[in-house]
């Protein structure tokens, strides 16, 4: 089946924003010239637009010419991947940087996410998150102790957690994550180069292995300038978004 034509054309705006053929802050070419181009009616051409204008890839409007904005990457939630992975699915270059590594006792809050006593050992990790070496966002994990133990002897300045596990069998094949925003506490702007209480887009992940054990708890806080999030739902099937209440 064909995808409708203001699909098609989007698509290949996109590619121009995102290759700089269409730099940022220039005019998007006019309409007259997008539909001699495209050889097509002047309504699929104004549907792209208004699809690019919605993702913020293009500004304008109401009488303004529209201009191109900065491509601020948008990770899908259809699949699961791990943050180093969608960065080299979207052309970026993915980093990180190791804050804190360590083995504690459970606090309260902890516990109850990884479904432990308060008090049992388990193992934090604080990563810087970095796109094309510029922070993007802070991510604090928390592992029961058998997968902690692994991890706290991998070199995770070099290379991804999520590769880690899967060499020993315990990478996450599925996760639940519930999104809000949060006012950047001390610790995040330090790491983010920004002030106190800056918005941030947090993602609070819960993920279990193939045997259904829970191996890790996580809560990642993301720049809204550098990434976005997108879910794809259908009117015939239930999508697995769900609303919750703040604080749970």
């Amino acid at each position: 089946m064909h995808r409708p034509l203001h699909e098609q054309l989007y698509e290949r705006m996109l590619d121009r924003i995102r290759s700089g053929e269409w730099p940022e802050g220039e005019r998007v070419p006019s309409e007259h010239s997008l539909i001699a181009e495209f050889g097509t009616s002047r309504g699929p051409i104004r549907q792209a637009l208004a699809t690019l204008r919605a993702e913020g890839a293009v500004d304008g409007g109401r009488g303004a010419p529209p201009r191109v904005r900065r491509i601020v990457p948008t990770q899908s939630f259809q699949t699961f991947v791990s943050f180093t992975d969608w960065a080299r699915s979207i052309g970026r270059r993915p980093g990180q940087r190791v804050l804190e590594a360590a083995r504690r006792p459970a606090s309260e809050a902890i516990a109850d996410d990884l479904g432990v006593e308060t008090g049992t050992a388990i193992v934090e990790i604080v990563r810087l998150r970095l796109l094309d070496d510029e922070p993007a966002m802070l991510e604090r994990s928390a592992f029961p102790l058998p997968v902690g133990r692994l991890l706290l002897a991998a070199d995770l300045d070099a290379g991804s957690i999520y590769q880690a596990m899967q060499e020993q069998g315990l990478a996450p094949v599925r996760a639940r994550h519930v999104f809000d925003a949060v006012p950047a506490d001390e610790i995040d702007a330090a790491a983010l180069a920004v002030t106190a209480s800056t918005p941030l887009l947090r993602v609070r992940r819960t993920g279990w292995a193939a045997d259904g054990s829970l191996v890790e708890v996580a809560d990642d806080r993301y720049l809204p300038t550098m990434a976005t999030f997108a879910v794809e739902n259908t009117s015939d099937a239930r999508s697995a978004l769900t609303r919750e209440a703040a604080g749970h």
